[in-house]
């Protein structure tokens, strides 16, 4: 019976694994648990520099249709950044006079709310047209 200490029979074992190469799949792990943005980025980044998709997906430990999502959303998130243009002065005023609108209506329908309560029909009278 050999000893598990003895340095021959480590030499052995550790030779078999090579030869199987199970050292191999050792160092080279799939990562499991969450994958934070970067490591789904990089992952993204090897499939789109020409990496097999199915070769990449194997070694991070994900599905190829999870990896394939990670690109279409990747991509997604790219071309809807270059559409976005730069904020300028006409912004600004566009959010002031949204603002603006919504104030108007809020103020209108309360007006109305407060004119239903005290049973009138409109808060001004008709106006009579001129002859």
């Amino acid at each position: 019976m050999k000893d598990r200490k003895d340095p021959d029979a480590l030499a052995a074992s550790e030779g078999a694994r090579r030869a199987t190469g199970d050292a191999a799949r050792a160092s080279r792990a799939p990562e499991r648990g969450r994958f934070t943005s970067k490591r789904k980025m990089e992952a993204v980044l090897r499939v789109l520099r020409g990496e097999d998709l199915d070769n990449v997906s194997r070694e991070i430990g994900v599905t190829a249709g999870r990896l394939a999502t990670w690109r279409e959303d990747f991509l997604d998130g790219g071309q809807a950044s270059l559409k976005s243009r730069r904020r300028d002065a006409r912004d600004d005023e566009v959010d002031r006079l949204k603002r603006m609108v919504g104030e108007l209506t809020m103020d209108n329908e309360l007006l109305v709310e407060r004119c239903r309560r005290q049973g009138v029909s409109r808060p001004l009278p008709r106006r009579r047209r001129k002859p």
